[in-house]
This record gives C-alpha cells, structure tokens and sequence, in this order.
C-alpha cells in the first residue's frame, strides 16, 4: 500500500518538472493511477482541504483512493493516522518529503520515499515502452500447406 501526501507531491513536480502547470490534483491521481497499475500496487493520496466542490472528476481511478482533509485537520494528520492504525506497517510505502511524516512512518518500520525519487520513479515507469513479442510464425515462416492454401487462393498454382 502507498500512502501519498498529495499537496507534497504536487509541490514537489513543480520544483522539478517543466510542465508542471498542466498538472492539478485530478491529472495528478490519474497519472499516478497508471503507475499504482503497472507496479500492481494500490495506494491512498490524501489532499488538504475539502477539494473541488465537484468531486466526480476523481471517480473511476483505480488502484487509488483519494481523500480530502476537509476543514478541521489536514493531510499530514490523517496520514499518521493511517500509518498508526495501520495493521501492516512494513507493507506501506509513505510518499512525502515532510520530515513529520517520514519519521512517523520510519518508526512503525514503514518504508518512505521523498516525492521526488517517487515523481521520477513515476515518470521513468510511465515511459517504458512495453515491449512486443513477434508471433513465432512470423519468423517461422508458413508451412508447406498454408503456402500452398494461399497460392490456390491467388491462382498461382
């Protein structure tokens, strides 16, 4: 499970990403949606505040669930809470740069990871290209029957 300080990460495509204005929180949840896909993870991202008073921009993103801190506490709160009542704490991935976070998360054995490195992991892992494997007949060539099949079709005989 990765949990993801959500304005953090934001904050920290901007220090290190040209197009980083193209990026809001719902572009953010769908691109890191893609990557919690290819790495067969699942993951939280929690945003301060109450979000856009429209929140069905953020349905059908899967492997994510996203929150909003709403009015009375923040995310970094809510994050430690998680970490805290977490029943499996060395299987969480906490990503943020906040130093409050990391340590809450370094003391339940949980692994932490700067929204930097996890940003260019991000970006590297959405880059690659998913290689194609040929059929073995295309190099195989056809057999002697199908070669045959198609030159009757062709009146090549």
């Amino acid at each position: 499970m990765v949990i993801i300080d959500g304005h953090n990460l934001l904050w920290s495509i901007r220090n290190v990403s040209e197009d980083f204005e193209s990026i809001g929180d719902v572009k953010l949840c769908h691109i890191v949606s893609r990557y919690l896909k290819l790495t067969g993870a699942k993951g939280e991202i929690v945003f301060d505040g109450t979000g856009p008073r429209d929140k069905s921009r953020f349905d059908n993103i899967s492997n994510l669930e996203v929150f909003f801190a709403g009015l009375a506490s923040d995310a970094d709160t809510i994050i430690e809470s998680k970490i805290r009542s977490s029943t499996a704490p060395r299987r969480l991935t906490v990503v943020s740069s906040d130093r409050r976070l990391r340590d809450a998360a370094r003391a339940r054995k949980a692994t932490t990871l700067k929204s930097e490195v996890f940003w260019n992991d991000v970006q590297k892992r959405l880059k690659r290209r998913k290689t194609i494997r040929e059929p073995a007949a295309k190099r195989n060539g056809l057999t002697q029957s199908e070669t045959e099949q198609w030159l009757k079709f062709f009146g090549l005989e």
